[in-house]
């Protein structure tokens, strides 16, 4: 599986899970998680390469137990397990 297809996974996940997602110039840092005004948002830094904005991404998702019970293909979940551990 290709890296923006996996990307595209975890933007997938996000929506399903009830962030909103948000796609913006952020200066190439790949972007994030916060929540902003009691809205959980995850950034998407249009301006960051695609392994950046992959790697943001998943270590946004990572900590949310909202993901436990979603169905993620195995090197995803992999990925994510991963980075609980660290």
């Amino acid at each position: 599986m290709d890296l923006q297809t996996r990307l595209d996974a975890l933007v997938a996940l996000a929506d399903e899970i009830g962030l909103s997602v948000r796609r913006e110039p952020l200066g190439g840092s790949g972007g994030g998680y916060c929540v902003l005004r009691g809205e959980r948002v995850l950034f998407v830094d249009t301006m960051a390469d695609l392994e950046s904005k992959y790697e943001r991404t998943l270590a946004a998702l990572a900590p949310l137990p909202e993901i436990d019970g979603k169905y993620l293909r195995p090197e995803i979940r992999d990925e994510l397990d991963r980075l609980c551990r660290e």
